[in-house]
């Protein structure tokens, strides 16, 4: 695969990097077997960027992450990002529990520094206006997120910082406009390419507003998430993480799965849904990389041989922009 400048970081990576999230339940669980033979099988092919997070599955993904690697050997070889997030009760003592974070991370994962350290909150007007969300000044006034989060980086534990792009979209976009942060990950998939088109007023689903395009801007490195739509797009049921998030919710699974099925209508009978997803996410041209949740060798293949057939033709590429936009606005008056 051919490797993409993560924005200015001077890093370069695959336009498939690999997601140790709870959805596939592969790093969560005790499998270690399958953990090994999924992650040796990543590197071969060239995806060497692991995206992970202290909270999922409580510190069990990172401590998996950790061993498997170190077990393979592979340490040197990939590059580890993880996640920091703020409770409302940890509000008074943000620097005390992003250090702590820090360093449980460091411990769980096994190694010394952390490639990119990201902000694992949505970002919105006032603080709680959704689960875990922050507003702009508890990032970036002093004594904020930010400050935290820049002293770690500046002490050696952490190469670059990195949003999470959730949140209301002029909140978010207040951060962003800031210019101290690398990269950002935000949903963008099939059945909602908000974060990376402009909606129209009748998309019925969340709007991240464009997201993508601010993030240009400022010259960030732009992940996607949600690339298969938590498996709705891959004919998956809902995982058990999907039965208990407030961030990605059981009906919204539904809905998508719903939406899924009328993407036979659109698509060639030689391309999956899951190969145009995967498509899909990579053809947008300020994309560098997406985050696929991966549960064993074989969807590594599947994810990397789409990657290899480059990006949607144009023509299909706007029909399918076309479906998201007039499938959302369908199902909202149904």
């Amino acid at each position: 695969m051919q490797l993409r400048p993560l924005g200015q970081t001077g890093i370069e990576i695959a336009p498939i990097a690999f997601g140790a999230g709870p959805v596939s339940q592969l790093l969560i669980g005790d499998e270690r077997t399958q953990q090994c033979a999924t992650i040796q099988r990543a590197v071969e092919l060239g995806v060497k960027w692991f995206d992970t997070a202290a909270t999922y599955g409580e510190g069990r993904s990172e401590e998996s992450l950790g061993l498997t690697l170190r077990t393979l050997g592979l340490q040197e070889q990939v590059q580890i990002a993880t996640k920091v997030r703020i409770m409302p009760h940890d509000l008074g003592r943000i620097r005390e529990v992003a250090r702590a974070s820090v360093a449980a991370s460091l411990q769980r994962l096994r190694i010394d520094k952390i490639t990119l350290l990201q902000v694992h909150n949505s970002i919105t007007a006032q603080t709680g206006d959704e689960p875990t969300s922050l507003s702009p000044a508890q990032v970036l006034s002093p004594g904020g997120l930010l400050e935290a989060l820049d002293e770690i980086r500046r002490e050696g534990l952490v190469e670059h910082l990195g949003l999470t792009g959730i949140g209301q979209p002029a909140a978010l976009g207040e951060v962003i406009a800031s210019g101290q942060f690398a990269t950002i990950q935000t949903p963008y998939h099939l059945l909602n390419p908000s974060a990376g088109a402009t909606a129209p007023a009748s998309f019925s689903e969340t709007n991240y507003g464009n997201v993508i395009a601010a993030c240009h801007r400022q010259g960030m490195g732009v992940f996607v998430i949600r690339v298969l739509a938590g498996g709705a797009l891959a004919g998956k049921p809902p995982s058990l993480h999907t039965f208990k998030t407030p961030f990605f919710p059981l009906a919204l699974f539904e809905r998508d799965r719903a939406r899924a099925e009328n993407l036979s209508d659109v698509l060639p009978p030689e391309i999956t849904r899951e190969e145009a997803a995967v498509r899909f996410a990579i053809s947008h041209p300020q994309v560098t990389s997406a985050i696929v949740g991966f549960a064993s060798p074989q969807e590594v293949e599947c994810a990397v041989s789409f990657a290899y057939r480059g990006p949607l033709e144009a023509e299909l590429g706007a029909r399918l922009m076309h479906f998201a936009w007039q499938s959302s606005s369908n199902s909202n008056s149904s």
